[in-house]
């Protein structure tokens, strides 16, 4: 009773010392010893400066949600958006594909729009293509930004994958690289009307114009392409290869990420020197 007595004459004098009683826990032990410990939400705890820790499972979240990081401490003038495995559309794929969601790219690329700090965007492609909708999406984006843009195919930059590589400034292919040249398809339920071809046809055609129009391909010469039998064992399409991409005017140039950040480097101050009415030497 003696013991009980002097715990509760400590625990009395101590809370008369204290001010804030919701933000503690008071700890007794037999001895009559007690400890305080910050519950959350506390003032103690809102003051702890931000761990490594904390900063490195912020990292591991961006990547595991957005496939985004940033590697470097420095800031960068340039914004890096990477598109690999497929494009995820409106239809969610299983999970144990690779997969690189449009929704995701999109609030990214406005991001970079607005960010006065960003003045070039290299988008870096290693895609099997995927949700045809998606694909001219970000495609329509990438061409209608403000700022220079590279695009940098490596791997490959298959199906859809072709008007997103076409759809920057400047394009650039590694010289191992492949893009994949087919008509496009429709999975799911298929009607068998008329009209089912039809839509496929006019879809098809918005593929065409647009790689077209960004590209220095000719019509004919890319549905020749697309439309080429006996090269592809499954599938009715063209297979072009690295220097073969150049040739026929799909991709500017054959190269590495080395060569790109010195293209996006020098359009960029191409158009800061127009901006500030200059002339380009």
């Amino acid at each position: 009773m003696l013991l009980q007595s002097e715990v509760c004459m400590k625990v009395y004098k101590f809370i008369h010392t204290m001010g804030d009683l919701e933000r503690l826990i008071f700890v007794v032990n037999l001895k009559g010893d007690y400890e305080v410990a910050s519950v959350p939400g506390s003032k103690e705890q809102e003051q702890e400066p931000v761990t490594e820790e904390v900063k490195k499972n912020a990292v591991l979240e961006n990547i595991q949600q957005l496939g985004q990081t940033n590697t470097v401490s420095g800031e960068s003038n340039i914004f890096c958006l990477t598109i690999i495995g497929q494009i995820e559309g409106h239809i969610v794929l299983p999970p144990q594909n690779k997969t690189t969601k449009y929704e995701h790219l999109i609030p990214q690329l406005v991001a970079a729009e607005q960010n006065s700090k960003i003045e070039g965007v290299m988008i870096i492609l290693n895609t099997v293509g995927g949700d045809v909708e998606a694909g001219l999406a970000i495609a329509e984006m990438v061409a209608t930004l403000s700022k220079p843009t590279i695009a940098l195919v490596l791997g490959g930059g298959h199906s859809i994958g072709v008007p997103i590589a076409v759809s920057a400034d400047y394009s650039i292919i590694a010289e191992t690289a492949t893009m994949t040249i087919h008509p496009i398809r429709m999975n799911g339920l298929v009607i068998g009307v008329p009209q089912t071809f039809e839509y496929l046809d006019k879809m098809q055609e918005r593929v065409v114009r647009f790689v077209t129009k960004h590209s220095n391909v000719t019509e004919e010469k890319f549905k020749e392409l697309m439309f080429k039998t006996g090269e592809l064992t499954r599938d009715i399409g063209t297979t072009v290869i690295g220097i073969d991409a150049v040739k026929y005017g799909l991709i500017n140039q054959v190269g590495g990420i080395g060569d790109a950040i010195r293209e996006l480097n020098s359009r960029i101050e191409a158009k800061k020197v127009a901006n500030s009415g200059g002339i380009v030497q």
